[in-house]
C-alpha cells in the first residue's frame, strides 16, 4: 500500500509541478487525426487553450485579493488595529475618528486599482475574441482566437497576425516560402523568410491540407525566440517519412504575414505557452522610492508613539502610587475595575494612550498621497508639448503610483529600432573610385558626381571610369536579398517602375538593402524582380538585363559581409561582395582603396552607415571549385555553420574594390538632443536591441550616445572566440580602472572633459556566458561583479542581439547591484514588454510595432523626444512636491500631538484630551489638508523653461536626497520645537493672566483651543513660506482654510452647541477671542514658532546656496524671464544659426570645437560665481567674441 502511495505522490508531483525530465517533448496530431494503426500508439495530451491573460484580478477574487494587498501596507494594517482597539476597549476618542479615514483610503485605492485592471481585461478580451480561420473536415471555419487548440490547422491571410505558434505546412507561393515581420517580437520590422515542410508544401487547398496525416514531435515550450527543435512524421501509404523541423519552420504568435497571399499551418503552442507569452514578466506591484521612505519614517514614528504610550503608562502608575492621588472623589473606580489584575489594567491604559496619541501617524497622508498621484498624473496627459499631431496621440498614464520616481532615474534602458530611430533608411551617397554620386543630381540625363569636400580625380568620369561606375551600380542591384512586391494599379492609373508596369515596392530582411536598391533606382539602375532564378534589372537606356543567380553567400555578423555569384547574359561569371569596410578592405587586391577609405571614414564620422562594394570575375573552372566547396559544406550534418564559414572565407578573396555607399538610418526627431540632455542630467543610457552590432553602433554614434572621442570596448562573441571570456573581462576591467584609478565614474562630474569616455558593446551570447552561474570555473562566480564594475565606469553601454528576456535580465542585474539605482526602460515593441515590467519605471512608445509595449507600461508617450520633458520637468516637479508633502505631513502631526503628550504631565496622566473631538477629527481632514494637497499639485520651485534648458539641475534631486534622514530629523525637531513653544508659551503666558475682561477664568478647553489655534496658523504659514509659485488658487486655499477654521470654531462653539446637550465647547472660542492677551499670545507664538526656520533659510541661502536657490534668486531679479537671459540661450544651435546666416547641410570640419566652450560657461555659471546673477560679462562673451570662424557651435548632423 505504501508503495502505491509513493507512486501516486510521484505522479501527482510530476503532473502538478511539470517536472522537466518527466515529459521533455510533446506529440501533436495534425488536424487531431490518429496515426495509421500499427505505426505508433495514439496518446491524446491535454494542452491549455489559446487564451492570453494579463489582468491581475477576477470578478470573484478582487475583494479578498485587493484587501490583502492593501493591508500589506504598514499604515493600513496599523490603522485597522487601532480601529479594532477603539471598538473593543473604552478609549478617550471615538472609533469613527480612525475608522472613517481608513475606510475612505481603502475604497479610493480599490476603485482606482479595479478600474486599471478592468482596462487590462478589456484589452485581453479584444485579443482573445479576435476571429481566426481553422480548417475542419475540409472546410474553413471561423473561430474565436481563445478557442484554438494545439493540433488545429489554421489558415492565415496576408497582413494577419499569427494567433499562436505554428509550423508552416504550405503557402500560396510555389516554393513553399512565406515572408514575415517579427516587429512586435524582436523589434526588427524587416521581412524574414520562413519555409514550409518539403513534403506538404504542395497541399494548397483546404481538402488537400485536411488529408495530411502526420504527427509532430517537438520540445516543450521554452522562451528562446530563435531556438526550436522538432521533427514531423508524415504517413504516406502507412510508411512514416521523418523530416527535421527548425526555427525556420516555426511562425511565432504576434508576427505578421507579409507579401504572401495565404498560408496553412498547424498550431503547436497556444495561449500562455507561446514563446511570446513566455517572454512576458508577471506584472508585479511597483513601489516607488518615496513610498519606501514613507514606510521607514512610519516605523520611526510608530516607535515614538509606542515609547510615548509606554512612558505615560509607567508615569501614571508612579503618580497613582500615592494613595491620595489614586482615586479622586469625582472619579471613583467601580468594583469590577478594582478587582481587575494590574497587568490587564496597565495594558488597557497602554492601548488607551496609543489611541490618544495615534494621530502622530497620519492616515490622511496616504489619502492625500493617493489623490496627489492620481490628480497629478493628469498634468502629463494634459501636456500639449507631449501631444503628437502625426499620431494624434498624447501621453498616457497607466500607473499613477510612480510619478515621483520619474524624478529619480539613474539608468535609462532604451530599445533602438522604432524607439531611437524611425526605422526609415535613406540612401545618401555613393563613392565610385573616388567620385562621389548624390542621387537626383542629374543634368541632361547624365548623373553628375556630387560636389563635396573631396578632390575629384576628374571633373567628368572617363570611359574607363564609366565602366566601373556601371559595374558598381549593377553590383548593388544584384548583391542583396530584396523581394519585389507588385502592387495593383491605383484607381485605374498605372504608375510604375517605368511606364506600363504596375507599381512595386521593395521589401527585405534588412532596411539597408532596400535603401541601397532604391538609391540605385534614383541613380538610373532599377532592380525589377527575381524570376526563375534570374535577376532582372533595368539600366539607364531602359533595357532589361538578365543575370542568372547561381549562389547567395548569406550575411552573418561574424563575417560582416554578403556575396552573390551571378552569370551575365554574355556568359561571364561574377562574384559581387558587399560588407563592412573592416571586412572588405583586407580582402581587396586592387582598386582605388585610399580614396574610397577616406570617403568611408568621412561618412562614418557623420554618423552614416557605410558599406564597401567589391567584385571578382570567376572563370568556369574557378566557379566549379566554388560549387564543390559550397556543396560539401551544405551537406555536412555536424558543424555545418562552421564549415560554411570556412568555405565563404576561401571564396571571398582577391577582390577588386569598386566603391562605397552611405545610408542614414533616420533618427527620431530630437533623439540625439534627448540623449545628450539625459547624460547631462547624470543618467546613464544603455541601448538594448535585438539588432546587429554594426547597425546599432552606427545609431549610437548618430544619437550621440557614443561621441567621437569615446573609446569603444567590445565584449562580443567575436572577441571571446579569440581569447577566453575570463581574459577579456579582466583586460577590459584593467583598461577602465587604470583610467579612473579605482574610483567609479560616478565620482566625476560628467562636465569635466579631461577623462576618457568609455563605451561598452556586448552581445546576447556573451551576456548569457557572463550571467551563467559558474560550475567548472571557480572564478566565473564573480564575472557578474567584474562586468558590473566595467559598466559602471562606462558612460554608455550598447547591448545587441538581445532576446526579450535578456533585456529584462540586464535591467534586473543593474537593479540588484549594490547601489540599487532607479531604472527606467523605454521601448515600443512586444519584445520590450519584459524589460518595461522589470524596470522601476516602464515607458512604452506608441510606435509602428503595435501597442503591446504601451499597454504594459506605466507611462506611454508618442515619441522618444517626449522623455526629456517627462523626466526633467514632470519628474523633477513630482519629486519636489511629494517630498515636501511627506515631510510636511509628519511635521504637522508632531506639532499636533506633542502638546497632547506634554499635557498629560499636567492632568495626572488621566488620558484627558487637550483638544476637542471635532478638532481631533478635522485637523488632518479639513483644516490643514487642502493647502498641502494643492501645493503638491501645482508647486513649481523653478521655471519650467529653465529645467528644460539646464538638465544638470536634475542632479540636485538625485538619489532621493530630499527624503534623506538628516532632512527628516530636521523636520521632526522643527515640529517638536513648535509644539514646545505653543504648549509652554500658552502655559506661561496664562500663568498669571488667568482672567478675561469680565473676570472669568480660563478653563482647560480654552487652553486647548488656544494651543490649537496657534497650531493651525503656524503650520499653514510654514507652508506659505515654502511656496514659490503663487496663483489665485493658492491664496484662496491657504487663506480660505484659515478662515474656514475660524468660522467653524465660531459655529461649533456658539451656535450649534446650544441645541445639543453637550456644553464643553460652548462659547469657548468666542471667550478666548474676547481676551486681549490671547490675541497677543497667538501673534507672539506664531512668530516664535516660525522664526528658526526663516533664519535657517536666510542664512543658508546667503552663505551656502544650492544651484536651485541661485536660480530662484536670479529668476526674481529677471522677473521670471531668466530663461531668456540665460547664457545657454546664446549657445543653442538655433541662435548660432541666426547669427551666422544659413547653416550648411553637414557638419563643419570640427564641430566638437564648441563643446568645451559650452562646458566652460556652464561650469562658471553654476560653480564659480558666488551669485548666479553676474550675467552681463558672460552674455557679452557668448555673443561678442567670435572665437574663430569654425569655433561656433555649428549645427550637428541633421538626423
Amino acid at each position: 500500500m505504501g508503495m502505491d502511495f509513493s507512486t501516486l505522490r510521484t505522479l501527482i508531483s510530476r503532473y502538478c509541478v511539470g517536472e522537466e525530465n518527466w515529459v521533455d517533448s510533446r506529440t501533436i496530431y495534425i488536424g487531431h487525426k490518429e496515426p495509421p494503426p500499427g505505426t505508433e500508439a495514439y496518446i491524446p495530451q491535454r494542452y491549455p487553450d489559446n487564451r492570453i491573460v494579463s489582468s491581475k484580478y477576477t470578478f470573484w477574487n478582487f475583494i479578498p485579493k485587493n484587501l490583502f494587498e492593501q493591508f500589506r501596507r504598514i499604515a493600513n494594517f496599523y490603522f485597522l488595529i487601532i480601529f479594532l482597539v477603539q471598538l473593543i476597549i473604552d478609549t478617550p476618542t471615538s472609533p469613527i475618528t480612525s475608522g472613517l479615514p481608513l475606510f475612505f483610503v481603502i475604497t479610493v485605492t480599490a476603485i482606482k486599482q479595479g478600474y486599471e485592471d478592468w482596462l487590462r481585461h478589456k484589452a485581453d478580451n479584444s485579443v482573445n475574441q479576435c476571429p481566426v480561420h481553422v480548417v475542419q473536415h475540409g472546410k474553413v471555419v471561423r473561430k474565436q482566437s481563445r478557442k484554438l487548440r494545439v493540433g488545429d490547422v489554421v489558415l492565415v491571410k496576408e497582413n494577419e497576425t499569427f494567433p499562436c505558434d505554428l509550423i508552416l505546412l504550405s503557402s500560396s507561393r510555389d516554393d513553399g516560402t512565406c515572408f514575415v515581420t517579427t516587429a512586435s517580437l524582436d523589434g526588427e520590422s524587416s521581412h524574414k523568410t520562413y519555409y514550409a515542410v518539403q513534403d506538404t508544401k504542395a497541399y494548397n487547398t483546404e481538402e488537400e491540407v485536411d488529408s495530411i496525416q502526420a504527427t509532430i514531435e517537438c520540445e516543450q515550450p521554452q522562451p528562446d525566440l530563435y531556438k526550436f527543435v522538432g521533427r514531423i512524421n508524415i504517413y504516406m501509404n502507412n510508411e512514416p517519412a521523418a523530416r527535421p523541423l527548425g526555427s525556420e519552420n516555426l511562425l511565432l504568435r504576434g508576427a505578421t504575414l507579409k507579401n504572401t497571399e495565404y498560408i496553412y499551418a498547424v498550431s503547436i503552442y497556444t495561449g500562455m505557452e507561446t514563446k511570446m507569452a513566455l517572454n512576458y514578466q508577471a506584472k508585479s506591484q511597483k513601489r516607488s522610492a518615496v513610498e519606501k521612505s514613507m514606510n521607514a519614517y512610519l516605523v520611526v514614528y510608530l516607535c515614538i508613539l509606542i515609547s510615548k504610550a509606554f512612558i505615560n503608562t509607567v508615569l501614571k502608575y508612579v503618580w497613582q502610587a500615592n494613595p491620595n492621588r489614586d482615586e479622586p472623589w469625582y472619579n471613583e473606580r467601580t468594583e469590577t475595575e478594582k478587582q481587575r489584575h494590574i497587568v490587564i489594567r496597565a495594558f488597557t491604559d497602554f492601548l488607551a494612550y496609543m489611541v490618544l496619541f495615534n494621530y502622530i501617524i497620519p492616515v490622511s497622508m496616504y489619502v492625500t498621497v493617493e489623490m496627489q498621484k492620481f490628480l497629478g498624473s493628469y498634468f502629463i496627459m494634459w501636456d500639449d508639448e507631449m501631444f503628437d499631431e502625426e499620431l494624434g496621440e498624447r501621453a498616457m498614464v497607466n500607473t499613477s503610483d510612480l510619478n515621483e520616481e520619474l524624478g529619480q532615474v539613474e539608468y535609462v534602458f532604451t530599445d533602438k529600432t522604432g524607439t531611437l530611430t524611425e526605422n526609415n533608411m535613406e540612401f545618401i551617397e555613393c563613392c565610385v573610385d573616388g567620385h562621389v554620386y548624390v542621387p537626383d543630381v542629374i543634368c541632361n540625363g547624365q548623373v553628375m558626381p556630387g560636389a563635396a569636400s573631396m578632390d575629384m580625380i576628374d571633373s567628368s568620369p572617363g570611359p574607363g571610369a564609366r565602366d566601373s561606375e556601371e559595374l558598381f551600380f549593377r553590383a548593388l542591384c544584384l548583391c542583396h536579398t530584396v523581394q519585389v512586391k507588385e502592387e495593383e494599379t491605383v484607381d485605374g492609373i498605372k504608375q510604375g517602375i517605368h511606364q506600363g508596369k504596375a507599381t512595386s515596392f521593395y521589401i527585405s530582411s534588412s532596411p539597408d538593402e532596400v535603401a541601397l536598391v532604391e538609391g540605385m533606382k534614383r541613380l538610373g539602375f532599377t532592380y525589377l524582380r527575381l524570376k526563375d532564378s534570374h535577376m532582372e534589372i533595368l539600366n539607364r537606356e531602359d533595357e532589361i538585363e538578365r543575370f542568372e543567380l547561381l549562389e547567395v553567400l548569406t550575411f552573418d555578423s561574424v563575417r560582416r559581409r554578403m556575396s552573390v555569384i551571378v552569370r551575365a547574359s554574355t556568359g561571364e561569371i561574377y562574384l559581387f561582395c558587399k560588407g563592412a569596410d573592416s571586412s572588405i578592405f583586407p580582402r581587396v587586391v586592387s582598386g582605388k582603396v585610399d580614396q574610397v577609405r577616406a570617403r568611408v571614414e568621412h561618412n562614418a564620422v557623420e554618423g552614416l552607415r557605410t558599406l564597401c562594394v567589391a567584385y571578382r570575375p570567376l572563370t568556369p573552372e574557378q566557379y566549379q571549385e566554388v560549387c564543390h566547396l559550397l556543396n560539401s559544406a551544405k551537406l555536412a550534418l555536424q558543424d555545418r555553420d562552421k564549415k560554411l564559414a570556412e568555405a565563404y572565407d576561401l571564396i571571398e578573396t582577391d577582390l577588386i574594390l569598386l566603391g562605397a555607399t552611405a545610408v542614414e538610418d533616420r533618427l527620431q526627431e530630437k533623439a540625439a538632443d534627448t540623449i545628450e540632455s539625459l547624460h547631462k542630467a547624470g543618467m546613464k543610457v544603455w541601448v538594448l536591441t535585438g539588432d546587429k552590432m554594426e547597425t546599432a553602433a552606427a545609431t549610437c554614434y548618430a544619437s550621440k550616445l557614443f561621441r567621437r572621442s569615446t573609446q569603444i570596448l567590445e565584449l562580443t562573441t567575436k572577441r571571446t572566440e579569440e581569447q577566453s571570456l575570463h581574459d577579456v573581462l579582466f583586460d577590459l576591467s584593467r583598461t577602465v580602472l587604470r583610467q579612473y584609478g579605482g574610483m567609479t565614474r560616478d565620482t566625476f562630474s560628467s562636465l569635466s572633459g579631461d577623462c576618457v569616455d568609455y563605451g561598452l558593446i556586448i552581445d546576447g551570447a556573451t551576456l548569457s556566458a557572463v550571467l551563467k552561474p559558474g560550475q567548472e570555473d571557480s572564478n566565473s562566480g564573480n564575472y557578474k561583479e567584474i562586468f558590473l564594475e566595467i559598466c559602471r565606469n562606462c558612460s554608455a553601454v550598447l547591448c545587441c542581439r538581445m532576446a526579450p528576456l535578456q533585456k529584462a535580465q540586464i535591467v534586473k542585474l543593474i537593479k540588484a547591484s549594490k547601489e540599487h539605482p532607479i531604472t527606467l526602460a523605454i521601448g515600443d515593441g512586444a519584445n520590450d514588454v519584459s524589460m518595461i515590467l522589470e524596470a522601476h519605471v516602464g515607458i512604452g512608445i506608441m510606435g509602428k510595432e503595435g501597442r503591446q509595449a504601451a499597454r504594459n507600461s506605466d507611462y506611454a508617450i508618442p515619441k522618444f523626444k517626449h522623455l526629456k520633458k517627462m523626466l526633467l520637468v514632470h519628474g523633477h516637479y513630482y519629486y519636489i512636491r511629494i517630498s515636501e508633502l511627506v515631510q510636511y505631513f509628519f511635521y504637522k502631526n508632531v506639532c499636533f500631538i506633542f502638546p497632547q503628550f506634554l499635557y498629560q504631565f499636567f492632568c495626572g496622566f488621566s488620558q484627558q484630551p487637550l483638544y476637542d473631538t471635532a478638532y481631533l477629527t478635522l485637523y488632518n481632514i479639513s483644516f490643514t489638508s487642502l493647502p498641502i494637497l494643492l501645493y503638491s499639485l501645482i508647486e513649481q520651485h523653478i521655471n519650467m523653461d529653465i529645467l528644460k534648458k539646464d538638465p544638470s539641475l536634475y542632479r540636485d534631486i538625485a538619489k532621493n536626497c530630499l527624503l534623506r534622514w538628516p532632512i527628516f530629523i530636521y523636520w521632526t525637531f522643527l515640529g517638536v520645537y513648535d509644539a514646545v513653544v505653543m504648549f509652554f508659551g500658552a502655559y506661561f503666558l496664562f500663568d498669571n493672566t488667568t482672567f478675561t475682561s469680565n473676570g472669568q477664568m480660563f478653563g482647560n478647553w480654552t487652553f486647548g483651543t488656544l494651543v490649537f489655534t496657534v497650531l493651525v496658523f503656524t503650520v499653514t504659514f510654514k507652508l506659505a513660506l515654502d511656496t514659490h509659485y503663487w496663483t489665485w488658487i493658492n491664496h484662496f486655499v491657504i487663506w480660505g482654510s484659515l478662515i474656514f477654521f475660524v468660522i467653524f470654531s465660531l459655529l461649533w462653539g456658539g451656535i450649534i452647541w446650544p441645541f445639543l446637550n453637550y456644553q464643553r465647547m460652548y462659547y469657548v472660542f468666542m471667550q478666548m477671542l474676547s481676551s486681549g492677551p490671547a490675541w497677543l499670545s497667538i501673534i507672539l507664538l506664531i512668530t516664535a514658532g516660525l522664526l528658526p526656520d526663516v533664519l535657517k533659510k536666510v542664512v543658508c541661502r546667503a552663505l551656502w546656496p544650492t544651484t536651485t536657490e541661485r536660480i530662484q534668486n536670479a529668476d526674481k531679479l529677471y522677473n521670471g524671464q531668466l530663461s531668456e537671459f540665460s547664457p545657454l540661450a546664446s549657445l543653442h544651435p538655433a541662435a548660432q544659426q541666426r547669427r551666422d546666416g544659413p547653416a550648411p547641410q553637414r557638419n563643419p570640419p570640427n564641430p566638437r570645437r564648441s563643446e568645451p566652450l559650452a562646458k566652460k560657461l556652464m561650469f562658471t555659471r553654476w560653480r564659480n560665481t558666488p551669485d548666479y546673477c553676474t550675467f552681463p560679462p558672460l552674455l557679452q562673451f557668448a555673443d561678442g567674441s567670435r572665437h574663430s570662424g569654425r569655433g561656433g557651435a555649428g549645427p550637428e548632423t541633421s538626423v
